[in-house]
């Protein structure tokens, strides 16, 4: 039996958890997610706690049973507290804005980057060198805010480019003076 699959989720009151032909569908505070999944797994809905099993020991189906466990507990964490993600630019001139539904971000090019932002995420701008991506799907999140590191990614010598809050930029040393 899979260590994470075997494991219930516990539900709060304010989740409202449906399952319909391997259709998992999470109703909460912040919103409603949706998700497919494997027919090999067995999701139930019992005592205010959802429970995953799967028909079979194959080594496939012992991984979707921990994954598909995971990617549950994850919308329930989701419609209840959310996920966020938070950037920094850091570079002379640097600087982004939200522009309706779009994020402008100077990088140091010759144009501005403009980019969408999708539905379900959430972009706020602090002082113009500070983002924070925020949604209820984990994935969507993360992939937002790779997007958007992808831009212009931290370089090693100066540190200059778009890098998550957390990380720390490994520095080398530059090129040694001539003699």
């Amino acid at each position: 039996m899979s260590r994470i699959g075997k494991l219930p989720i516990p539900i709060p009151d304010t989740v409202k958890v449906e399952v319909a032909k391997h259709v998992v569908t999470v109703n909460g505070p912040k919103g409603t997610l949706t998700m497919a999944a494997h027919p090999v797994i067995d999701i139930q809905v019992k005592d205010r706690q959802v429970v995953c099993g799967r028909t079979s020991d194959e080594k496939f189906h012992k991984a979707l049973h921990g994954l598909t466990r995971t990617l549950v507990a994850n919308m329930v964490e989701g419609v209840t507290k959310g996920f966020e993600r938070k950037l920094e630019l850091v570079g002379v001139g640097y600087r982004a804005a939200i522009q309706g539904q779009n994020l402008s971000i100077a990088l140091g090019y010759s144009h501005p980057i403009i980019y969408p932002v999708p539905p379900g995420i959430k972009i706020e701008v602090k002082d113009q060198t500070q983002l924070t991506v925020s949604g209820t799907d984990k994935q969507l999140v993360g992939a937002v805010a790779a997007k958007v590191r992808s831009f212009r990614p931290p370089e090693p010598y100066k540190g200059k480019g778009v890098k998550y809050a957390e990380e720390r930029i490994r520095r080398k040393a530059g090129k040694a003076g001539a003699k």
